[in-house]
């Protein structure tokens, strides 16, 4: 009875937190001109009028080159600094690794308005290039988490017998290292591009006319005129979401079976 009991309680759980995804999902579909549950008819038609939709194409647009750019230098920037965290030693260390971990914890409005304060001075609110920038506060620290998770668990000696077979650091971090750490390295890219691409409150504050992102124009469309396309997008979005994150653990997976393969 009590295994029962927890499996009965566990169901109801999963669909209290799974049953407004669902409803967000059967909408899409609907037939009706407004947001309604549950749809009186099934149609693709908000589908096809994000498809043909220039203004949210373009807004898609806008994002997906914030989050590859954000992805491009969070993981850049993310993986030298895991470098020094993990095999670093000096003074101050569990604070510096702290600090750099701090926007997984700060309130987001917190790290938005400090941004938009700063960036208001350097001229940098509304374009696609402060955004970038501000988007890789918060993804740095996911990169770090992955990369110095593959780090702590990297055999050294591996690097010290390429060294001492002639190969000079660099061959040794491009053919050894790097490759052993991949799992990490690109498990933390896929989690940078998501916490990009989804970011909204950021985005509220800096993004302005020129560089409105899918979901800031989600965002305007839910106060201003309630498009059933956003109900689509959502679903599109929540798909997406789902398959970055089956890469992102079959990533890890595959990494940690060659550690453990390696051991």
């Amino acid at each position: 009875m009590n295994r029962l009991s927890l499996w009965a309680f566990s169901i109801l759980v999963l669909v209290f937190l799974l049953a407004p995804i669902l409803i967000v999902i059967l909408m899409s579909f609907s037939a009706s001109a407004s947001l309604e549950f549950p749809p009186r008819g099934l149609s693709l038609q908000w589908y096809a009028k994000y498809f043909s939709s220039a203004a949210w194409l373009g807004a898609t647009w806008v994002s997906f080159k914030v989050a590859l750019g954000t992805t491009a230098l969070a993981t850049v920037l993310g993986t030298l600094a895991s470098f020094g965290l993990v095999r670093g030693n000096f003074p101050g260390k569990p604070l510096l690794y702290a600090l750099v971990l701090s926007p997984l914890v700060i309130p987001g409005v917190v790290v938005a308005v400090a941004l938009y304060l700063l960036f208001g001075r350097l001229g940098l609110v509304g374009s696609p290039f402060g955004l970038v920038l501000a988007h890789t506060t918060i993804a740095l620290p996911f990169v770090i988490v992955n990369v110095s998770i593959s780090l702590k668990t990297f055999d050294r000696n591996i690097e010290r017998a390429a060294m001492s077979a002639g190969a000079d650091p660099l061959r040794t971090f491009r053919y050894v290292t790097l490759p052993l750490i991949r799992p990490g390295f690109v498990a933390g890219a896929l989690f940078a591009f998501m916490a990009s691409f989804d970011e909204l409150i950021i985005a509220i504050f800096l993004a302005g006319r020129n560089a409105t992102t899918l979901p800031k124009r989600m965002w305007d469309s839910v106060l201003l005129e309630t498009d059933p396309v956003i109900a689509a997008i959502s679903t599109l979005l929540i798909v997406g979401t789902l398959i970055f994150l089956a890469l992102a653990t079959g990533v890890r997976q595959r990494g940690s079976a060659a550690a453990d393969s390696n051991a």
